[in-house]
């Protein structure tokens, strides 16, 4: 649209009409589509205000139109403004040219990403026909289930101190897990989909079409960044050195201070795929960069994806990400991923005997998924799921039981089924046979496996196998290096080149699978057990040991438990790999078996969540080395078995729990504990309904339902809101010990009347509550209001006698403690903020204290010092005319208003302290003074960082995680 236009912005309006009109949208559609305010539109339908660059480009998105001709109409309307203000006038058209070459840089960059991620390769989809190599993502993409860690809910009951300070853990659908934070770090095994995830987010934002969860990423400008690919040359790039580091071709032609603009202004979304593709020793530089990132784009959506064990527990929560894990697939999951194969397949099928066939072969499969074990195991994976459809169509229903049976078949299938099926000879004049090709593509990986690398230079790649060939005379006949591996690119269906200078492996699963081979045949098994600690070379290890044979293959096994008891601190984890690896052997001999046996019984069962977490995160084959009953077990080792297998997950774990419960022999509360992680109403039925003891977490609907399948409630935590018919549909309120709820609409508590036997009661966000005296007369032992600003009369305090323990963390409008009429045989007792604490003296059973008002007067610490049972304290800091309490053990330190306490006055106040707990975001409190208790144990993890550290060691001290090592 050239040339100068007479009132060029209320032409631009009247464009925007005409196109609303052509398109049928009423203003409410297209705001929808937009994502833009009413005003904001309609301000830009008529031309009441100049619209933003951003909002023309937005409006022609939802529109379908190109937005380049109403991005000149908006430069033109600028241009021509007020004449007096030329100067300024000149400026802002200088601004919004940059604007617009910016915005259609947006254009370009958004086309080209939604291009080049727009199709996935899809394992056996290329057997038959080139084209079905490539496999749509809309077609592709299956919405898998993440386990949600979310900071867990304040309760009483705490089952295990490591599970209560561990996030909770619900189990989501990806789309509706992703929607509940702008920071992520996914957590995944191989092949199970963490790439195609990331990839499909991509898409979605790049055009625009994301479901109704995701409506934030709506709008935004992705950057998909493979950390293997941008770490290969050297230091990680700021945002300007993106597209330059992923060798994207429109690198050059972006204008400058377009990656930081997008950023900036919280348009952008970074998504880093492969922490766990990196070596160790890059890892730490890799966090560093991200929280950089972070701090200098707050507004910018991550997500970054690892292997489970690459990094620890926790990291990245000290800059705000949120964890999820994807979880193994399901039953139903599995046959819509077979399903979906198998669509595919028929869209390219030659003939109508060809479709029949697989419909045929669609519906086998689905049965020996659901009636073979060994089969159901091995499909909890896209990648698995897609190598067996594939090997079952080749084979015509036949399939391999084991899991290296099945790679071994994949790559036969792969490097001669492949070019067969195709009808090709021997392309680029070129015929190497299955043993030689397997031969060069270990050499390769090889290579990539040793230099802990998962792609290569081409230039590295050619004289890797040019380094091969005057031991391989037939080939070095046929061409040089660089045309064999052009070869091997070409058709081995194995190596792919992401970039014109790089290859790789279609699957790092295909790359251990040849590493590990080939570190075999070179007999080099120092190399395996010197990096056993390492998290690359756990399923090289696994795999080696299979292609090992009986006597190599134990003496790899004996290396490992050697490695494991010579060193402590890798111990637990050495000698769980080394029984892992030892279910891949086909034949071991009985005193190898043994002795990994011996050492495996050293650490299990698992005795608390800790080791419980370590063993998950090797896979669901730990689940077969776990106890299958409780029989001989402590209660601690029973629990820690639960949380094993509750944690892993899946339909595998669900079938194991189901067996330890129908068999166990002491309830276990640990059961409740991984509810969320299952699909609700089957794990209500099979495992709740058997061991229903534990405080029931209800956060959804569905687990609310699910109640009904459980006959006896009698400890349960509404968490959201419901009503009060809701939680007492499926709930005897008669029949209950312990009742939590939490942020619900509840506004009356006289349905709690009847709760004769209720000796526990929390109320946590409950601001709707008008009158609590339906809770006068009851038998409660402890009541908690938690965050509940109540408008209403605590004069039922005075009737609970039995109350032993009352928490008011809240508001109170009491002047001081004197005004708290409750039980005097409380033992402990916590008050939030407004009273002093003078008259605290009145409870002298008291046992634990805490106050969020600071302790500022000599007569209430008097008080205090008073107290003859008084061990536990917790308050807020300063101190003020302080007296020595010396009867207190264990004191809770928290920063006040950003003021921190002196620790100097801790030690004169408190001479008998040996617990100090300390807590304040932004605090750094010098532990200096505190080398002077002897025997004192310190947790600082709540505090920003601390001042000498260094003066205790790991069993006085918890630093803050900043400060720990990594």
């Amino acid at each position: 649209m050239a040339g100068p236009v007479e009132n060029p912005l209320g032409r631009l309006a009247e464009c925007l009409r005409r196109l609303r009109a052509e398109r049928e949208l009423s203003v409410d559609a297209l705001r929808a589509r937009s994502g833009l305010g009413r005003t904001t539109v309609s301000q830009a339908l008529n031309g009441r205000a100049v619209p933003s660059p951003g909002t023309v480009v937005a409006l022609a998105r939802a529109l379908r139109a190109d937005p380049e001709p109403l991005l000149d109409l908006l430069a033109q309307g600028s241009a021509a403004a007020d004449t007096s203000k030329a100067s300024t006038e000149r400026a802002g058209s200088e601004v919004l040219a940059r604007s617009a070459a910016e915005l259609r840089f947006d254009e370009r960059y958004l086309a080209y990403v939604r291009d080049r991620h727009a199709n996935l390769t899809v394992f056996g989809l290329d057997l038959g026909r080139t084209q079905q190599a490539r496999w749509s993502l809309d077609a592709a993409y299956l919405s898998l289930e993440l386990a949600v860690h979310k900071e867990r809910h304040p309760s009483r009951h705490v089952v295990d101190e490591d599970v209560e300070r561990a996030p909770s853990v619900s189990v989501e659908r990806a789309e509706r897990a992703l929607s509940g934070s702008a920071r992520l770090v996914l957590r995944g095994h191989a092949g199970g989909g963490k790439t195609t995830l990331l990839q499909w987010l991509t898409v979605s934002a790049a055009s625009g079409k994301v479901p109704d969860e995701l409506a934030s990423w709506r709008g935004r400008v992705p950057f998909l960044l493979p950390l293997r690919t941008l770490s290969r040359h050297g230091a990680l790039p700021g945002p300007e050195g993106f597209l330059k580091g992923l060798e994207c071709p429109l690198a050059d032609a972006q204008p400058p201070g377009w990656a930081d603009g997008v950023l900036a202004s919280g348009r952008g979304a970074i998504l880093v795929d492969g922490v766990d593709e990196v070596p160790q020793e890059q890892r730490a530089a890799a966090e560093q960069w991200l929280e950089g990132l972070v701090a200098a784009y707050p507004t910018t959506v991550f997500v970054v994806t690892t292997r489970p064990t690459a990094v620890p527990q926790g990291w990245l929560r000290s800059t705000g990400f949120t964890e999820v894990a994807v979880r193994p697939m399901s039953t139903a999951d599995t046959a819509l991923f077979v399903g979906r194969w198998h669509t595919a397949a028929r869209l390219c099928a030659q003939d109508t005997a060809e479709r029949r066939h697989l419909d045929e072969l669609e519906a086998s499969l689905r049965t020996s998924v659901r009636a073979q074990r060994d089969l159901a195991e091995l499909a909890t994976s896209p990648l698995m799921c897609a190598v067996i459809c594939a090997l079952h169509r080749e084979r015509r229903g036949y399939l391999p039981h084991t899991r290296m049976e099945l790679y071994a078949a994949a790559l036969s299938m792969l490097l001669v089924r492949r070019d067969r099926e195709r009808g090709v000879g021997a392309p680029e004049s070129m015929d190497l046979s299955e043993q030689q090709s397997v031969l060069l593509l270990q050499r390769l990986a090889y290579w990539l496996i040793r230099n802990r690398q998962q792609e290569m230079d081409v230039a590295t790649a050619v004289s890797v196998i040019d380094v091969a060939l005057p031991s391989m005379p037939q080939i070095a006949e046929q061409g040089d290096a660089e045309r064999v591996l052009e070869h091997l690119v070409a058709r081995s269906g194995l190596l792919r080149r992401p970039t014109e200078d790089t290859i790789d492996f279609i699957h790092r699963t295909f790359q251990d699978y040849l590493g590990a081979k080939a570190v075999v045949e070179a007999r080099d098994f120092p190399l395996l057990v010197d990096n056993a600690r390492d998290d690359q070379w756990e399923d090289v290890i696994r795999m080696a040991v299979a292609h090992a044979g009986p006597t190599d293959g134990a003496k790899l096994l004996q290396r490992l438990i050697r490695r494991g008891d010579q060193r402590p601190k890798q111990r637990a984890r050495t000698h769980l790999l080394a029984a892992a690896a030892l279910r891949y052997a086909t034949e071991i001999d009985s005193e190898t078996r043994a002795l990994v046996d011996d050492r495996t019984r050293a650490l299990m069962p698992p005795r608390t969540y800790q080791d419980a977490y370590g063993l998950a995160a090797l896979g669901p084959g730990v689940l077969d080395l776990l106890p299958a009953t409780d029989a001989g077990l402590e209660e601690d080792e029973g629990t820690a078995v639960i949380h094993t297998a509750g944690i892993i997950g899946g339909d595998q774990a669900h079938a194991f729990l189901h067996r330890f419960a129908k068999t166990s022999q002491r309830p276990y509360p640990a059961f409740a504990t991984h509810w969320e992680r299952f699909d609700v109403d089957e794990y209500a039925r099979d495992i709740l309904a058997l061991h229903a003891m534990g405080n029931l977490r209800i956060r959804s609907h569905a687990q609310r339902e699910a109640l009904r399948h459980i006959h006896s409630v009698t400890r349960v935590a509404f968490l959201g809101n419901f009503t009060v018919e809701e939680i007492f549909e499926h709930v005897s309120v008669e029949n209950l010990l312990d009742l939590e709820i939490s942020d619900t609409s509840l506004s009356d508590v006289s349905v709690l009347q009847n709760a004769r036997v209720l000796t526990y009661l929390f109320l946590h966000g409950c601001s709707s509550i008008r009158d609590l005296d339906g809770l006068a007369n009851l038998g409660l032992q402890e009541l908690v209001i938690y965050n509940s600003p109540l408008e209403c009369s605590f004069d039922f305090l005075v009737s609970l006698r039995k109350l032993r323990n009352l928490t008011l963390l809240t508001e109170l409008p009491w002047r001081d403690l004197t005004e708290l009429r409750a039980s005097e045989n409380l033992e402990n007792l916590q008050v939030g903020f407004g009273p002093s604490i003078s008259g605290v003296s009145r409870w002298q059973e008291l046992r634990t204290f805490g106050t969020s008002t600071p302790v500022t007067r000599l007569h209430e610490w008097q008080e205090l010092a008073d107290l003859p049972n008084l061990g536990t304290l917790s308050m807020a800091g300063n101190f003020g005319n302080a007296i020595p309490c010396p009867r207190v053990k264990d004191l809770w330190l928290v920063s006040h208003e950003g003021r921190p306490a002196d620790l100097n006055d801790v030690v004169s106040t408190f001479p008998g302290l040996t617990h100090l707990t300390l807590a304040g975001d932004q605090w750094v409190p010098d532990l200096t003074p505190l080398t002077g208790i002897e025997g004192i144990r310190i947790d600082a993890s709540h505090v920003k960082s601390v001042i000498g550290a260094n003066i205790f060691d790991e069993k006085q001290l918890l630093a803050p995680r900043s400060q720990r090592s990594k």
